[in-house]
């Protein structure tokens, strides 16, 4: 059920965001969809996903991480921080996981699967708002 809710949550904003985003939630939605598709091909089933520290899973969310601080640091808009923000904490529990490998597997799964919900939300937002930050923008200065 979690899973489906996520790939539902994940299409509709890919779709918004090329629907009515600009670059940076495109680039945003695309990350997230990469994202997904590695984390599912290279991380082996999904009983052992979580019970160690997986360092390709790491470097994975690092990568996105560093996608979407690209886009917070050449953005406009206030979004993309909180994204990279919210990425940051999703990577930094990996690092939990490799100081305490005792971490419990399903703690451990929560809290990296937890972020990707508000991630999604906040491009979303982003990209339903564009056109109205757009005209707000463009509007002559009285």
């Amino acid at each position: 059920m979690r899973v489906g809710t996520y790939y539902l949550l994940l299409i509709v904003v890919v779709a918004l965001s090329f629907l009515r985003g600009r670059e940076d939630e495109r680039w945003a939605a695309t990350t997230c969809v990469f994202g997904t598709v590695l984390t599912v091909m290279l991380s082996g089933a999904l009983s052992h996903r979580y019970a160690e520290f997986n360092p390709v899973l790491f470097f994975i969310d690092l990568l996105v991480f560093g996608s979407f601080l690209t886009i917070a640091l050449r953005s406009t808009r206030f979004w993309p921080m909180w994204v990279a923000g919210l990425q940051l904490t999703a990577t930094s529990v990996h690092l939990l996981k490799l100081i305490n490998p005792d971490l419990m597997r399903f703690v451990f799964g929560a809290a990296l699967a937890f972020w990707s919900y508000p991630i999604l939300l906040l491009i979303g937002i982003g990209a339903w708002r564009t056109t109205m930050i757009e005209r707000w923008r463009s509007q002559p200065i009285a």
